[in-house]
């Protein structure tokens, strides 16, 4: 965002003097630095989106593929260079019930207290229906604006906007993870005769966990391949 030194400098304030060459330079600087701000920002912001759109898909939503190859051109295209935040916002079905729906809201630059996440609460309609709620926040929010999302009636998931900047699970090393249904995970227990307690465990706070939305007590089979070995199986509950 331009400060109001920005504009200003852009409307060539700052005083008179005799050089007009040193006042056009001067002007072609602050609005360069302007451009590269805001480009900044969409760059953020275009990044962000994309890894959750991934990061929608993984977890079974569906998301169109032009979500996921869609240029940084085509981003400012039609977001502009300064995008609303409102119009970033993201709704997707779960592809099993096209009924169960995620919301993705991306919060402001602002510290987020209790109005804003009442006001929020208030616009988004059939919150019952809902499957969760994901927030992307910039900036800090106070513990009374946290607790009220404890009111929401799905799981609210919380994530800040540098850590989507890249995915995470996109890296070459990166094994896969699938959760294991009710039924597979009780003939894995039989196998080895165990119990959840006893298998490896994966924190819920994990990374992956969080990108993948994972809950405390599932069972997630994580398949490595490539590298030293072709294929390695192991299995780990979320605690």
């Amino acid at each position: 965002m331009a400060t109001g030194a920005d504009y200003l400098c852009l409307n060539g304030g700052g005083g008179g003097g005799g050089g007009g060459g040193d006042d056009r330079r001067g002007r072609v600087e602050c609005l360069t630095k302007f451009v590269e701000q805001a480009s900044l920002e969409s760059q953020r912001y275009y990044l962000s989106r994309k890894t959750v759109m991934e990061m929608l898909r993984d977890r079974g939503y569906d998301v169109a593929d032009s979500e996921l190859t869609g240029s940084f051109t085509e981003f400012l295209s039609e977001f502009g260079d300064n995008p609303d935040i409102l119009k970033l916002r993201i709704s997707a079905s779960l592809h099993s019930h096209p009924d169960k729906k995620m919301v993705v809201v991306f919060m402001g630059t602002e510290e987020i207290k209790l109005a804003n996440i009442r006001g929020l609460l208030c616009q988004i309609k059939n919150k019952e229906s809902l499957n969760g709620l994901i927030l992307i926040l910039q900036s800090k929010m106070n513990h009374y604006a946290r607790k009220e999302l404890g009111q929401f009636p799905s799981k609210v998931e919380i994530f800040h906007i540098s850590d989507l900047l890249v995915n995470i699970t996109k890296h070459v090393l990166k094994p896969r993870h699938e959760v294991l249904t009710a039924e597979q995970k009780q003939q894995l227990l039989n196998k080895f005769s165990s119990e959840d307690k006893q298998l490896p465990r994966m924190l819920v706070t994990d990374a992956i966990s969080r990108y993948y939305g994972f809950e405390k007590g599932q069972v997630v089979k994580i398949t490595y391949s490539g590298g030293l070995v072709d294929s390695l199986v192991t299995y780990r509950c979320v605690t």
